[in-house]
């Protein structure tokens, strides 16, 4: 058992390391929104999705209400309930029900990720020592980046601010280029976002609103025009 945690804090070290830097921009972002240091550690905590506390913070900041909140993190965090799904399929027969709660908690892409690919069956020592140091490493980042920017120049603190957009960027645009159907629906919620921003009739929708109609809308039509064919076997 105590040699399955290892390894698994060995696997974690670089996700931790990639951890520490991106939310360093989330605890800059934090403040900007309003909140306390605390909170925003709390909020990393309790909630280890980049893209969900992004799409929070933004709904936060802009004064919008929890079911805008609830909504927002449903869309945008579903994808982990079918992670967990496939998870499932390769952990060991002897871990419980309350143990896979405790995995289901941090199933990020990049820990899900690793997690596939271990060549052997997963233990729940293994997937714990895992995830122990990224959820570390998001916390620490978030609570570094927030105090950060109580001493950092404003100048330095928007430039950091902005890192978290270029993250973004950097994940979306290398699977764009190779997958044009994921270019598509980018650009197309782009478009929706710009359309509900500048045109006078929708200027009563707020920012949480106006994330889950683009996503909504862009994913559906992608769905639509792009439907993921399922050959049966033997065709």
């Amino acid at each position: 058992m105590k040699n399955n945690f290892t390894e698994g804090l060995k696997d974690g070290i670089p996700i931790a390391i990639g951890y520490l830097s991106v939310s360093f921009s989330i605890g800059i972002m934090v403040l900007s929104s309003g909140l306390s240091v605390f909170q925003g550690a709390f909020m990393s905590l309790t909630n280890v999705t980049s893209a969900g506390q992004f799409a929070g913070l933004a709904v936060i900041a802009s004064g919008g209400t929890i079911l805008e909140l609830i909504l927002t993190q449903l869309i945008i965090n579903l994808r982990y309930a079918l992670m967990s799904l496939s998870l499932s399929q390769k952990l060991s027969e002897k871990i419980t029900l309350w143990q896979r709660m405790v995995i289901a908690f941090a199933n990020t892409d990049e820990i899900f990720a690793v997690a596939m690919n271990h060549n052997k069956s997963l233990t729940f020592s293994y997937m714990l020592g895992l995830q122990s140091l990224p959820i570390i490493g998001w916390t620490s980042g978030t609570v570094l980046g927030a105090v950060a920017g109580q001493v950092l120049p404003d100048a330095v603190s928007s430039a950091l601010n902005v890192a978290l957009y270029g993250m973004f960027i950097a994940i979306v645009v290398p699977v764009a280029v190779k997958l044009r159907p994921v270019l598509i629906v980018a650009m197309l919620a782009a478009l929706f976002s710009c359309m509900i921003y500048y045109i006078p009739m929708f200027s009563g929708i707020s920012t949480g609103t106006s994330i889950i109609i683009c996503t909504i809308l862009a994913s559906a039509i992608g769905a639509v025009v792009f439907p993921v064919s399922h050959e049966k076997d033997g065709d």
